[in-house]
Order: C-alpha cells, then sequence, then structure tokens
C-alpha cells in the first residue's frame, strides 16, 4: 500500500414533497450550482504545470531511490529567488519525517519564504524515529547546497513504502544533477519523479488577466503538479503537491487561501478512504508577473478573488485527476449532494457513497444498483428521511421519495460507458451541498496493493 497516497442525536427533518412533478414524473434533481462543480472559464495552459509561473524551474531526475535506471525518482522545484510560500500538510499522527522537518522551516505556521521543494519517491521516510528526522534535515542541506541558499528555505517531502530509513546517497549525486537540469520546462519531468503507482504525471496551468483588477497589462499563472493513486483520502491537503504562481502574495494570504482551496478540492477526493502519513501540499508565489514594487494582491480586493478563482481551478483539476486515476480505476466517480441540513451533513453523506466498497464495485459491474448508494446513505450519519430522498445515477431517476423508479437499464449500461460516472443525491432537508470524487473499485486494486512491496 503506497504510504504517500493518503487518513448526534436525531433531530427531525421537514418534509419535503417536492419530488415528483404535477403529472407525476420523477422531478429533476436541482441543479448543482457551486464554483467547484462547473467546468472551468479560465484558460487552461496546453502541458502547463508547476512551471508554467514565471520565477521557477524545475527537474526530475533519477538518482538511485529506484532500482530501475530508467524511472525518475527526485524532484526539484525551484524558485528564482526566496519567495511567499504555504503548506498544508497530513493529519496521520503517523506523520512522515520530511513532514516534520518542513513544519519546522515554515516555523510550524504553515507559511513562510522558501527557495525549493525537493520530493523523493520510492521511499517514505515514514516511521523512522529520529533517524529518518536526520535523515530529512540532511536531505534539505543537500538541497540547499546544491540550489544555493539556507537550509531553511528547502522544503522536503517523501513518497514511498512506510518504516524503511531513507538512504542519503541518492541525494548526494541526485541533486547536483536535479539542478543541473533545472529549466523553465522541466515541469514534466518534476511530476513523473514522483509518481508511485500512479499511471501517468497529473499536472494542470491556468492563466487569468490583470485588467480591471489594478494591474493593467499583467498577466498571471497558477499551476502544479500532484501525484496520488492509493492510500488516498487526505485529510489535510493532498498526498505530495507542489503549487506555484507568479501573482504576488504574502505568506499568510498566500496559506489562507490555500487552505480553502484545498478543503473544496483536495480533501474532497477517496480512492480506498486511507489517509497517508506523507501528505504534503507546498505553494510558492514568486510575485513576478508584475513589476518590481507592485503592491501585493490583498484580500477581499477583484484581484484576490480573481487569484482565488485560478487556484481553485487548478486544485480541482489536479484533485479530479487523482480520483481518475486511483490505483486500478476504470471511472472517474462523482458524488454530488444536495438537500443537506448543513454542511458536515452533506460531507458525511458524500463520503459514505464514495467510499462504499459495494457501490464502487457495482459500478465496476456497470449496475445501477440505486439501493448501494441508499443503503450508504442511510448509515452515513446524515440527518434525513427515507422518504424525502432522490437518487440519480448518470442522470437517470432511479429512486424518488425513498423509492424506485422504473428506468432503462439497457440506457444505464450505455451511460457507463462514460469515462466520468456522476451519482446526484437529494436528501430534501435544507440547502447545504457538496461534490466528493472517487473512482470504481475493480480486481487490479487489489493486485496492486497485494503485490505493493513485491
Amino acid at each position: 500500500m503506497s504510504s504517500e497516497d493518503q487518513t448526534a442525536g436525531k433531530q427531525p427533518v421537514p418534509n419535503r414533497s417536492d419530488r415528483q412533478q404535477g403529472d407525476g414524473a420523477p422531478a429533476p434533481l436541482r441543479a448543482a450550482a457551486t464554483a467547484a462543480e462547473r467546468p472551468c472559464a479560465l484558460p487552461l495552459v496546453p502541458g502547463g504545470g508547476v512551471t508554467t509561473p514565471r520565477g521557477f524551474k524545475a527537474a526530475g531526475v533519477h538518482a538511485g531511490f529506484r532500482k530501475d535506471p530508467g524511472r525518475l525518482d527526485l524532484a526539484l522545484v525551484v524558485a528564482d529567488e526566496p519567495c511567499a510560500c504555504a503548506a498544508v500538510f497530513t493529519q496521520n499522527v503517523f506523520c512522515s519525517a520530511p513532514v516534520v522537518v518542513s513544519r519546522e522551516h515554515l516555523d510550524g505556521q504553515g507559511c513562510g519564504t522558501a527557495r525549493a521543494v525537493v520530493v523523493n519517491s520510492g521511499n517514505a521516510n515514514a516511521a523512522t524515529g529520529e533517524r529518518g528526522l536526520e535523515a530529512a534535515r540532511e536531505s534539505a542541506r543537500l538541497a540547499a547546497d546544491a540550489v544555493g541558499c539556507p537550509a531553511s528555505e528547502v522544503l522536503v517531502a517523501s513518497t514511498g513504502v512506510i518504516g524503511q530509513h531513507l538512504p542519503l546517497g541518492p541525494f548526494a549525486s541526485g541533486l547536483p544533477a536535479a539542478v543541473q537540469a533545472l529549466s523553465a520546462v522541466g515541469g514534466a519531468d518534476a511530476a513523473r519523479a514522483i509518481m508511485t503507482t500512479d499511471t501517468r504525471p497529473k499536472e494542470c496551468a491556468v492563466t487569468f488577466s490583470g485588467d480591471g483588477i489594478g494591474y493593467e497589462g499583467c498577466v498571471f499563472s497558477v499551476g502544479g503538479m500532484t501525484k496520488g493513486s492509493g492510500m488516498i483520502m487526505p485529510n489535510m491537503a493532498t498526498m505530495i503537491a507542489v503549487l506555484a504562481t507568479d501573482a504576488p502574495v504574502l505568506p499568510r494570504d498566500l496559506h489562507a487561501v490555500l487552505k480553502r482551496a484545498v478543503d473544496a478540492s483536495f480533501n474532497k477526493i477517496t480512492v480506498d478512504s486511507d489517509t497517508s502519513t506523507n501528505d504534503s501540499c507546498f505553494m510558492m508565489a514568486s510575485g513576478q508577473a508584475v513589476p518590481p514594487g507592485s503592491e501585493p494582491f490583498a484580500p477581499g480586493t477583484p484581484a484576490f478573488e480573481r487569484f482565488e478563482a485560478a487556484l481553485a481551478a487548478v486544485c480541482e483539476s489536479l484533485a479530479r485527476q487523482m480520483a481518475a486515476d486511483g490505483e486500478g480505476a476504470t471511472r472517474l466517480v462523482t458524488v454530488h449532494v444536495t438537500g443537506a441540513a448543513t454542511d458536515a451533513d452533506a460531507d458525511k453523506a458524500a463520503r459514505a457513497v464514495a467510499n462504499s466498497p459495494l457501490v464502487k464495485t457495482a459500478i465496476c459491474g456497470h449496475d445501477a444498483n440505486w439501493g448501494r448508494i441508499a443503503a450508504a446513505l442511510g448509515k452515513s450519519g446524515a440527518r434525513f428521511r427515507q422518504e424525502d430522498a432522490a437518487i440519480d445515477i448518470m442522470g437517470l431517476p432511479v429512486c424518488r421519495g425513498g423509492l424506485t423508479v422504473e428506468f432503462d437499464e439497457d440506457e444505464a449500461l450505455r451511460r457507463f460507458e462514460r469515462p466520468e460516472v456522476v451519482i446526484d443525491v437529494d436528501l430534501g432537508v435544507g440547502d447545504a451541498r457538496t461534490t466528493v470524487w472517487t473512482c470504481d473499485f475493480t480486481h487490479e486494486y487489489i493486485t496492486i496493493n497485494g503485490d505493493y512491496r513485491s
């Protein structure tokens, strides 16, 4: 299992009688309207990633953490100058040594100044005690020497098998090679170097204009890369992610906006309900899209709002890519829950469906078995009444008022051929809603995790 890819009493509810239209036909579920559920309206950068924003270079090299010399296993992302940085980390008690050290380098506040992020794959450096902490600190020192900055400006992350000591030799040889390979187009290699059981790299970048928001003629970018395929249900941020922007943002503001973006994206995905020991999400802001001396984006201004929308779009894209690439997955599964009494209830209901092995295996088998969805909702702890619930699968009404709705099984089979399966649930209680992304469960998931250390 991949370490890096991971974590009321009942009250009466009002009756909802809007499940049936006047002619007796099933009423359509209320359309999801949150920004996270709408397609990105910002320009996507073809082939964009963490080095799309100005002021950043990256590289991915084979350092020797993995036996296969053709597999990249060390990623380095470097800012041209020390810049604002923010991060969020796993809440797993068994957190890894790199998480501890990176928190230290950000003074325990989750934000500060940084110059570089170094990530190795193939070894998690988790559950390794004082020896692991020293290895993480030494890897930061080696990176600092190679880049030419203080060790406190280097953030570190590791991903791989838990409980094995991290060798330092690959850092000693690999980091100078990575520095030599640094380039503004090196983000693609870096994205490959952080992969474990991922089948493909995960990158995204968008741009937005400064016109009309006080930065006339400026074009800003937000980009990033992430990895994660199994042991995924983040309880902080994501598995391993590095994000960047060339917008001018102060560290404390960067941390606040990163946390909001993470909560609406990476914290809304699940592959197997497990939270990693190594989850880390870093973001750096170079400010190089504006002339020197320009004012930083201030919260509450149109510029900051536009930046936040861009960051949310990048994080959602990366989160969906991870869910779609879940270990052994054949389908991305999107679970929309509306009509919940509270945000917490919406989240409980959506996660119960997304984490249900019975739901996920039914999707693998192309079986529109809505009873499994209903059962997951019923055990979730979310407050609702059975007779108010409605369920759609891929746009097909299958349940209204807690009862079955006849549907065309052949049409359902045709819709299961789509790369994304969408489940819509209306609990019929209130106005709270959420979206969670997951994937189906296949035989391949067991094969991958049964053989992970082989």
